[in-house]
């Protein structure tokens, strides 16, 4: 494995742990990505690596934006998704985008289960708890952590 592997492991663990437990994701976890991402872009390729790490942050924060200005997502995730655009570049931070929908789709069905397994056992009293505390959301930092890993995965 690669420092580049490394990095999404370690950014991806952070922003998961942090926003299943607070349901946000801290400010130094998306710029360690793009921190590292820039490095690593640059190392790697230069200064048209800094044209890669410049375009696929533009490119993460953009893939998100509208779901964030529709309300169905938190500036974090929006961040989180530009920190790694920068480590990833714009043509794997694509297919990072689509990995992350399909975990986004597989986590939300598994919650969904969940929840309406919870409802048909009599146990609604842990639902209106969450609720209550604005906890009906499901966290998408695990799903965009997810996406980016399996991008990484070598194909072929």
């Amino acid at each position: 494995m690669n420092i580049q592997v490394w990095i999404a492991i370690l950014v991806g663990l952070a922003a998961m742990i942090d926003d299943l437990a607070r349901r946000q994701i801290a400010n130094w976890i998306p710029l360690s990505a793009l921190a590292a991402g820039f490095g690593w872009q640059i190392g790697q390729s230069g200064l048209t690596g800094l044209l890669y790490a410049a375009i696929g942050t533009a490119a993460g924060f953009a893939v998100f934006l509208i779901f964030y200005l529709l309300g169905g997502m938190g500036g974090g995730d929006v961040k989180l998704m530009a920190g790694f655009g920068a480590l990833l570049g714009f043509h794997r931070l694509l297919e990072a985008a689509l990995w992350t929908a399909g975990m986004g789709g597989v986590i939300a069905l598994g919650v969904l289960g969940v929840r309406s397994l919870r409802g048909k056992l009599g146990s609604t009293m842990g639902a209106a708890t969450n609720r209550e505390q604005g906890r009906d959301s499901i966290p998408y930092a695990p799903a965009i952590a997810l996406g980016v890993w399996l991008s990484l995965v070598p194909k072929g």
